[in-house]
């Protein structure tokens, strides 16, 4: 099944490497991946960032293992682009997580395969494919991209259904969760709930209720099993007692300006980087970390410079 997702999406996206695109040459001779699909080596300062991607948040820690990854075994996976003859750059299509670990990691060149989509449609659409082959979404990212691909692109439920190769409940169901309030949602999206918790908690009809399993799953680490059975007794009839205040806290997202600057000391150093804050943003600590005394003589070095 998986190996027939998003067939019939050849002709609508075909390969068609640019002659004038900048690329880098190299002695080897270029991979192939299928027919007629050619994988060039790129700059990757080149690759400007897809404005229809699907995937929302990205971990740091599992990019900076991706990273380490790459450092030392190569990309396995080239990432997918279009190319732009005004700006003379490409823009990616799919692949965002490997780029920013391929630029984590140091590299100055990532090996790329050139696709011609024809508008925003067309590269929403092979981004969530590629996604969604490679599990790479998770559940409300990909409920946001179906969203958005039938909202704009007048785009029905079996069509969708059609293009990514999954039945029309399927995506019906997955399309019902964002019908959970915000907070359950990015619960999913930041893989504290998963997706068969969510739709344990879609089961129960009544808001104050609902509120009340989904603090009982996050605070208690339920099975999703055990959250079908309660969500089953709560639509019987049985009320939940009110959730301690003493629970623990779910730590907020970190700023946007923060996550910046992370990203930009990621990006020095090489490696995964983290700020921690106090309450006031005022102060804290910076923690760099590395991951082989290779990785530490090369912090140094940085600093140094």
């Amino acid at each position: 099944m998986r190996k027939a997702l998003g067939r019939g999406i050849e002709a609508l996206l075909p390969a068609a490497p640019p002659k004038s695109a900048p690329v880098v040459q190299v002695p080897a001779a270029p991979a192939v991946v299928g027919e007629g699909r050619e994988v060039r080596r790129i700059p990757i300062d080149s690759v400007r960032p897809n404005r229809a991607q699907p995937r929302k948040n990205f971990d740091p820690e599992r990019l900076s293992e991706l990273a380490q990854t790459i450092k030392e075994h190569g990309l396995t996976q080239p990432i997918v682009v279009s190319y732009d003859s005004i700006s003379n750059s490409y823009e990616l299509i799919a692949g965002e997580r490997r780029l920013r670990a391929s630029k984590l990691a140091g590299l100055k060149t990532i090996e790329a395969l050139v696709r011609t989509p024809q508008n925003d449609k067309d590269r929403l659409v092979l981004a969530l494919i590629e996604n969604i082959q490679r599990d790479d979404l998770n559940a409300i990212d990909t409920a946001l991209a179906y969203r958005k691909l039938m909202t704009e692109s007048a785009v029905t439920q079996s069509e969708l259904a059609h293009i990514v190769g999954k039945s029309k409940s399927a995506v019906s169901n997955t399309l019902r969760l964002l019908e959970l309030p915000d907070e359950m949602q990015k619960a999913v999206q930041f893989e504290r709930l998963s997706e068969g918790h969510a739709r344990a908690l879609l089961m129960v009809s009544d808001p104050l209720e609902r509120s009340k399993l989904f603090k009982l799953v996050t605070e208690n680490q339920l099975s999703v099993r055990d959250a079908e059975k309660i969500a089953q007794r709560i639509e019987g009839g049985e009320k939940l007692p009110e959730p301690s205040e003493k629970g623990p806290k779910v730590k907020p997202p970190k700023p946007a300006d923060i996550r910046a600057f992370e990203q930009a000391l990621e990006k020095a150093f090489g490696t995964r980087v983290e700020i921690k804050t106090k309450k006031d943003l005022k102060s804290g600590r910076i923690v760099i970390h590395f991951f082989s005394l290779d990785d530490f003589d090369n912090i140094i070095k940085s600093i140094k410079k």
